[in-house]
């Protein structure tokens, strides 16, 4: 590979859209509406409550009610960034600095306002991805497995998961969908879950949803709706099959999102707000994941996804794409959203709203250590770092060290005693929020039992017990 453009799938979201039935991506264009969400009065499907298998006395964290997930596809420099090693190579204007009563070495001139919340993060140093592939390495960071096994292809996102196993729990104020994707393009859906459960797609903007409101106004908007199920009744019992089932959630759930007051300004934000995140599509996106676990509203799980890091070339350049302009946007970002989620109350008393939101930063893979390749970049690599705040997890502190180079592990500093592997990391979130990670479904189409995270009913993976 020459240099970055060279790499196709290193384009932000770039994934394989899992799953048959209709995506959340499109369904603006498809209902006419704007929106997807709303379950007002349904309750979970039997079906899916009962046709699972769990392990007995899993002990689960239960620390977080909501998760934000940062992708940053394309995979930033580890050890410029979270594993900082120094070098020749290092610029100056990185400026590192030692925190956390010198444990800590970070490129504070780098990423100046993640800096002044080191406190919160916990580190994990001793990642490791099992594909340096870019549509491979982000699939799986996304659906825990590996999208070429015999689960792949039916493999729903975690996020789906997360609003299907929250589902129980909705109450008639929850509106949104269980797991909305801000500025995602296309990425893992639901699987073979229905696709109610899979993402609902939304680019940003200032005012918001664009068509949360029928532009002939509702008397209209409800006359062509009655007309429509009148002429519709096939999907009412399903005989069309999946499709038509996930068309009739579409329409229901949609509706009944436009029905609601209020949930406009959870998708919109200030000038101010823009300017404070660090003026940026990216930031745009955490203003509004955090209004959205703030709002209350029915979603636990918002992904934002920022792609761009695929520096095989200039990853030092002051200009275009490189980690200089990517930190200009990711890190005052990052910053204010922590800030925010810590100064806002949470549901529970005492707590703040970071307290109860799990932020976890992850990329599909690393990048080469020490001196610079020949186009003055790095190219990909297995090893990796995790970033984790929030949600009850101890922050303040890296787990795991690599060597000098930063190309093998020295230290695997958890529990685990081995490389943290993205099924750990999966199996962290559920537990975190309270799902079984050892849970086996079977209701799959292969007929063979899906497993949230292969391998861990038998212990192969498992959440790091050692970030509480």
């Amino acid at each position: 590979m020459k240099n970055k453009h060279d790499c196709p799938d290193c384009q932000a979201g770039s994934g394989l859209a899992l799953g048959r039935g209709f995506s959340r991506r499109n369904f603006m264009k498809i209902a006419g509406t704007g929106v997807v969400a709303s379950w007002f009065a349904d309750v979970l499907d039997p079906k899916l409550l009962f046709a699972r298998t769990i392990a007995p006395n899993v002990a689960l964290r239960s620390t977080a009610k909501n998760c934000i997930f940062i992708f940053l596809p394309g995979a930033p420099s580890q050890i410029d960034t979270w594993d900082l090693k120094e070098g020749a190579w290092t610029p100056t204007d990185f400026a590192p600095t030692s925190f956390l009563g010198g444990n800590l070495r970070f490129p504070q001139g780098l990423m100046p306002n993640t800096a002044n919340h080191l406190d919160q993060l916990a580190i994990v140093r001793s990642g490791l991805a099992w594909a340096a592939v870019h549509s491979l390495g982000q699939t799986w960071a996304q659906i825990a497995r590996s999208p070429t096994g015999a689960t792949g292809a039916i493999a729903p996102h975690i996020g789906a998961v997360v609003a299907l196993e929250s589902q129980a729990k909705r109450t008639p104020s929850d509106v949104l969908p269980g797991f909305i994707a801000l500025n995602s393009g296309t990425i893992p859906a639901s699987g073979y879950l229905p696709a109610k459960y899979a993402p609902f797609g939304v680019q940003t903007a200032q005012t918001g949803l664009p068509t949360i409101s029928h532009p002939d106004g509702a008397t209209r908007f409800t006359d062509r709706w009655s007309l429509m199920h009148t002429l519709d009744q096939n999907r009412s019992n399903g005989s069309l099959g999946k499709s038509s089932l996930d068309m009739n959630d579409f329409y229901d759930q949609a509706k009944a999102l436009m029905d609601a007051p209020g949930i406009n300004n959870l998708f919109s934000f200030t000038a101010d707000e823009h300017a404070k995140y660090g003026s940026s599509t990216f930031g745009d996106s955490l203003i509004v994941a955090r209004n959205l676990v703030n709002g209350r509203r029915g979603t636990r799980f918002v992904q934002a996804t920022f792609g761009g890091w695929d520096h095989h070339s200039g990853i030092y350049a002051k200009t275009g794409s490189s980690l200089y302009t990517q930190m200009a946007a990711f890190d005052p970002a990052f910053g204010a959203l922590l800030t925010d989620l810590k100064s806002m109350p949470g549901q529970d008393a005492g707590k703040t709203l970071l307290d109860e939101t799990l932020v976890v930063v992850v990329a599909e893979f690393g990048r080469t250590v020490g001196a610079l390749n020949n186009q003055a970049g790095r190219d990909h690599f297995l090893r990796i770092s995790y970033v984790f705040a929030g949600g009850g997890i101890r922050g303040g502190r890296a787990l795991g060290k690599t060597n000098a180079a930063g190309d093998a592990v020295t230290d695997y500093g958890w529990s685990g005693n081995r490389d943290v592997r993205p099924e750990d990391v999966t199996s962290t979130i559920y537990s975190a929020l309270g799902i079984d990670y050892t849970t086996v479904r079977h209701d799959d189409p292969l007929n063979r039992g899906f497993e949230y995270v292969p391998f861990a009913k038998d212990g192969t993976y498992g959440p790091i017990e050692d970030l509480w």
